[in-house]
């Protein structure tokens, strides 16, 4: 879902690699924004973006000052290099940032302590964890704003965001948890997918028609589940018919109790997101 009438007219984006330039996407798909100013490395990767309505591309390796351009340029600033980088870049942009400018976070694991000391405390920040099916409009972001984001700019954020997908607004703590389930979630089901694709080729199917009815059964079900706003549970339920083939299989997957094996999965997952927020 997009809002773009509550999108302010200038964003930038530092660093439009494949997560700043899935929002990129979404924010020109939904017109939203006058102006967009969008940063990378390379010449080669900024003339890929020059082309695109409204979006200003700047090269590093043409203009190293193209991160403070872009921050100076924008109302909303969108923090996009890896997080190693992020102190350095913070720190020379901070200078040139406008006075109601808003901050957003795209890098795993900096706090928005970090952005507070580089940027000073009186700064709005929102710390965001986008997913990768933003690159096709279907996101799910967290976001937590910090304290001092008004409730002007929170909508402003949020609308950015819904431009690739559904927001669901968390407090900071509750980041690293989000990220266990949304962000890295994608890599479950891809999991599962590959999964059953084996289990199709184990009973004599090519490979070309084992990855199409796998793949094809995850994408017709999520559709489902999605249009008919039922519960899963009792979409489940219609499928599973009494003594039938579905109901053998799916208690043979209850057994292998799913609800512990993806609650010890997030828990791995969780305790390795706080430990590189550490520094580990």
């Amino acid at each position: 879902m997009s809002v773009p009438d509550a999108i302010p007219p200038s964003v930038a984006i530092l660093g439009a690699g494949s997560m700043g330039g899935a929002i990129l996407q979404g924010v020109v798909a939904a017109g939203g924004a006058r102006e967009v100013v969008v940063t990378n490395r390379t010449a080669a990767k900024a003339r890929a973006l020059a082309g695109m309505p409204g979006v200003t591309s700047l090269a590093l390796e043409d203009d190293p000052t193209a991160n403070v351009r872009a921050a100076a340029s924008a109302d909303i600033v969108l923090v996009g290099v890896k997080p190693a980088m992020v102190p350095d870049l913070l720190r020379e942009i901070a200078p040139a940032l406008r006075a109601g400018a808003v901050v957003v976070s795209l890098a795993a694991g900096v706090t928005l302590a970090t952005f507070a000391r580089e940027l000073g405390p009186d700064r709005a920040v929102v710390r965001s964890m986008p997913n990768t099916p933003a690159l096709v409009g279907k996101a799910v972001t967290g976001l937590a704003p910090g304290d001092r984001v008004s409730a002007t700019q929170r909508a402003q954020v949020r609308a950015l965001f819904d431009t690739c997908g559904s927001v669901i607004e968390v407090p900071e703590s509750g980041i690293d948890a989000l990220s266990t389930i949304s962000g890295s979630g994608p890599a479950y089901v891809f999991l599962l997918v590959e999964a059953l694709t084996s289990a199709a080729e184990e009973k004599g199917f090519v490979r070309e028609d084992a990855r199409r009815m796998a793949e094809q059964t995850f994408i017709g079900a999520a559709a489902l589940l999605e249009a008919s706003g039922e519960d899963p549970a009792e979409l489940r339920r219609r499928v599973t018919s009494p003594k039938g083939t579905t109901e053998r299989a799916v208690t043979v997957l209850q057994e292998a109790d799913l609800p512990r094996l993806f609650g010890r999965a997030t828990d791995a997952a969780l305790a390795r997101a706080r430990e590189l927020a550490a520094g580990g």
